[in-house]
C-alpha cells in the first residue's frame, strides 16, 4: 500500500510507510494548548492517527464563560497518513519543529478557529515511556514538547476573539508509539489482570524570559518510573538545563482526586534547587479531547466520517465528579525561585491523572 509519504526519504523499515509495525495500539498524535495570562483565552486541540486501526480523529476544545466547547471529528483514514484533515479540523506543519497551524473550519456547531503556533523555545525530547504488564507492552512511546506563542483567532457562535494584544502562549507536543488505551479495550487481558494504576503530573510552563517543563509518572508505592525536569532559555540555539532530581510537596483534596496545592523542587547538577509554586485556578477536562471518553475515545471507529459537539459546564463538575472528569489540566499562575534567589512569574498548566492506589497520598481503589 503506497501513499504520498512514500515519495519522501523517511523509511525506517522495508515496509511502506502505511504499515506501522504489528501492534494494533500504535498511534501518532498532535496536541496543542494556548492561553492568555488573564484566562480570557484557553483552548486545546488533539489530532490522532492510528495506522493499524485505519482511523484518524481529533478534537478542538475552547473554554469560554464557564463552558468547555468540544468539537469532535473522526474518519476512516484509508491508510493515507499525510492528509491531516478530518471534516472541519486540520493540522498543517508550516515549518517543521517551528510552526504549526490548526484550523477549525465552518461547521454546524458554530465553533471556528485559525491559530498558528510559533515555537519560542527549541523542541525537547522527553525520556522514552516504556512499560510492560507481564509479556504485554502497554506503553512504548516518544514525545517531543515545545513551548511557544500563538497568533490567530477563535469564534464561538459569533463571538470572535482575536489573539492580537493578548499575549497568547502555550505548548504543543507530538507523541508516537504504543499506548494500551487506543481503540476498544482488549477482550483478553494478560494474566494476572491488574487494575489500572496511574499517578501522573505534567507541567509545561511559560515565563517572559524562560520556560520550564517537568513530568512525573509514579508507581503505586510512589516510585517514579518516568520523570524529568528542564529549565530553558528562548530561541532555537539554546540548550535547556536538565535537572537531576524532581520532588513534590502536594496536598490532595479530600473530596475528589485533584490537587489542593502543589509545589515542585528541581535539583540541578550543582545541588541548587529551583522551586516552582502553583496557584491552581480553573480546570480543563481532558475527556473533551477523548481521554477516557466512553463514546469518542482515541481511535474509536465512528464510521467513514463523524462530527460531534458537546459541552462541559465546568462549574458543575466537582460536586459529583464521575471518572470521565478525573483527568484534568489545571490552569495555574506560577512563581519560580531559582537557586540564586531570582524570582519569576509565569503561567501554564498542571496536568493531573490519578487512578488506582498511591501509597504516599493514601489513594485507594480505582477512583
Amino acid at each position: 500500500m503506497l501513499t504520498k509519504y512514500d515519495d519522501y526519504p523517511v523509511h525506517q523499515t522495508s515496509d511502506p510507510i502505511a504499515y506501522a509495525g504489528t501492534d494494533r495500539n500504535y498511534y501518532d498524535r498532535y496536541w496543542f494548548n494556548g492561553y492568555s495570562r488573564d484566562g480570557s483565552v484557553f483552548f486545546s486541540a488533539a489530532f490522532g492517527v492510528y495506522p493499524n486501526l485505519n482511523i484518524m480523529d481529533g478534537t478542538f476544545s475552547v473554554v469560554s464563560d464557564g463552558v468547555q466547547h468540544n468539537v469532535r471529528v473522526s474518519r476512516h483514514m484509508n491508510m493515507e497518513r499525510m492528509h491531516t484533515v478530518v471534516g472541519p479540523l486540520e493540522v498543517e506543519v508550516v515549518e517543521p519543529l517551528k510552526q504549526l497551524r490548526v484550523r477549525l473550519n465552518d461547521n454546524e456547531f458554530g465553533i471556528t478557529a485559525d491559530v498558528l503556533f510559533s515555537g519560542r523555545a527549541p523542541v525537547v525530547e522527553e525520556p522514552r515511556f516504556t512499560k510492560r504488564q507481564g509479556p504485554r507492552t502497554v506503553f512504548d512511546y516518544t514525545r517531543l514538547t515545545q513551548n511557544g506563542d500563538y497568533t490567530g483567532w477563535i469564534d464561538i457562535k459569533g463571538k470572535r476573539t482575536d489573539f492580537e494584544g493578548k499575549n497568547v502562549r502555550g505548548t504543543r507536543d507530538r507523541s508516537w508509539g504504543v499506548r494500551y488505551n487506543v481503540g476498544l479495550p482488549d477482550p483478553q487481558e494478560v494474566p494476572p489482570v491488574k487494575d489500572l494504576q496511574a499517578f501522573w503530573l505534567w507541567a509545561p510552563l511559560n515565563f517572559d524570559d524562560t520556560w520550564v517543563h517537568f513530568h512525573d509518572s509514579q508507581e503505586s508505592d510512589g516510585t517514579s518510573w518516568n520523570v524529568g525536569g528542564l529549565v530553558g532559555g528562548l530561541g532555537d540555539d539554546t540548550q535547556p538545563e536538565h535537572m537531576k532530581k524532581l520532588e513534590w510537596d502536594i496536598v490532595m483534596r479530600d473530596d475528589i482526586r485533584h490537587l489542593k496545592s502543589a509545589t515542585a523542587y528541581m535539583t540541578d547538577a550543582d545541588g541548587g534547587i529551583t522551586k516552582v509554586e502553583f496557584d491552581l485556578k480553573w480546570k480543563f477536562y481532558m475527556s473533551g479531547l477523548g481521554y477516557q471518553h466512553p463514546d469518542y475515545g482515541h481511535g474509536f471507529n465512528k464510521g467513514p466520517l463523524a462530527i460531534n459537539y458537546d459541552t462541559i459546564l465546568t462549574a458543575d463538575i466537582d460536586s459529583s465528579l464521575p471518572p470521565l472528569y478525573s483527568h484534568i489540566q489545571q490552569f495555574s499562575e506560577v512563581t519560580m525561585t531559582r537557586p540564586n534567589g531570582e524570582v519569576s512569574k509565569g503561567c501554564g498548566v498542571l496536568e493531573q491523572a490519578f487512578f488506582g492506589d498511591h501509597e504516599p497520598t493514601g489513594l485507594k481503589g480505582l477512583f
